[in-house]
C-alpha cells in the first residue's frame, strides 16, 4: 500500500509511524514535510501533486478538514480517511468528493508521545484497505472501537471541551504552594494539567471551538460555589453518582 499523509505535524507522523505502507508526506509548509520524511523511511511531496495513491489521510486541523478533503480526494484511488478529531464534517465531504472510496474518519484519542491508546472509527464506506490500517492500529497496541458521528461528537464535549476548561481552570487559579502542602487530589490535577499543558495552544483552541462543554464545566462551578451545606450535599452526590464512585469501591 502507498500512503499519502496530509499535515506532517505529530499526528500525521504517528500514521506513517503506525501504517506498513510506503508514506509520502504533504504539508503547508514543504519544509514540514521534508522534516518528516527525513525522520523515517518516506518521502516529501509538494501540496498540488497530483500523483495519487492507494489511500489518503487528512491529518490537519478540524477547522481544515472539508477543505482538505475537497483538494486530495482526486488522489485517493482506494481510500480516504481522516484523524482531525472531528466526524461530521469530515464523512459528508468524503461522501461528496470521494463517493467511489473507502470511507473513515478516525480519532486517535491521545496524544502521540503517549501511545498507544484508544483509537474511534466512524466506518462510513470499510474496504481491504481500511481494515488493513485498523489492523495495524491494532498491532501497534491500540484499541480500535466503532462508533458514531453522534456519539462521538457527543463524547468530545465531556472529555475534550469539558475536561480540558476543568483541568486548565484549576491551572489558572493554582497559587504558588509548597510541595510539601500537595494533597492526592491536588497532586493528580497537577499532573494532569501539565499533561495538558504539554501541547500546542492551537489544538487546544480547535477543540474548544468545534465542542461544546466548557460552559457547562462554568455553570457547575457556579452552582458549587453558590451552594449552601444542603445544596452542596446534593451536589456531591449528585457527582457521586455521575463518576460511579460506589460502583468503582465495590469493584475494588
Amino acid at each position: 500500500m502507498n500512503l499519502v499523509v496530509v499535515g506532517a505535524g505529530e499526528m500525521g507522523r504517528w500514521i506513517a509511524d503506525t501504517v506498513d505502507a510506503a508514506v509520502a508526506f504533504t504539508d503547508a509548509d514543504p519544509e514540514i514535510a521534508a522534516d518528516a520524511a527525513a525522520d523515517r523511511e518516506a518521502r516529501a511531496v509538494d501540496p498540488d501533486t497530483e500523483e495519487t495513491f492507494d489511500a489518503v489521510c487528512l491529518a490537519v486541523p478540524m477547522s481544515a478538514v472539508a477543505d482538505a478533503v475537497a483538494d486530495y480526494a482526486p488522489n485517493a484511488e482506494r481510500a480516504i480517511f481522516d484523524i482531525s478529531g472531528i466526524m461530521a464534517d469530515p464523512l459528508a465531504a468524503m461522501a461528496d468528493h470521494a463517493p467511489d472510496c473507502e470511507r473513515a474518519s478516525l480519532h486517535p484519542l491521545f496524544a502521540p508521545p503517549r501511545v498507544p491508546g484508544n483509537v474511534a472509527v466512524v466506518p462510513d464506506a470499510d474496504g481491504p484497505v481500511l481494515d488493513a490500517i485498523y489492523e495495524d492500529m491494532r498491532e501497534a497496541g491500540n484499541t480500535v472501537f466503532e462508533t458514531t458521528a453522534a456519539e462521538h461528537d457527543d463524547a468530545m464535549e465531556t472529555v475534550q471541551a469539558g475536561a480540558h476548561t476543568a483541568v486548565l481552570a484549576y491551572a489558572l487559579v493554582a497559587g504558588d504552594v509548597r510541595e510539601e502542602f500537595a494533597t492526592p487530589v491536588s497532586a493528580q490535577l497537577t499532573d494532569v494539567a501539565a499533561t495538558v499543558t504539554e501541547g500546542s495552544p492551537d489544538v487546544y483552541s480547535e477543540i474548544q471551538s468545534a465542542f461544546d462543554g466548557a460552559d457547562a464545566i462554568v455553570d457547575a462551578a457556579e452552582r458549587i460555589a453558590a451552594a449552601d451545606a444542603e445544596a452542596f450535599a446534593a451536589l456531591y452526590n449528585e457527582a457521586k453518582t455521575n463518576v460511579g464512585t460506589d460502583e468503582r469501591v465495590r469493584h475494588e
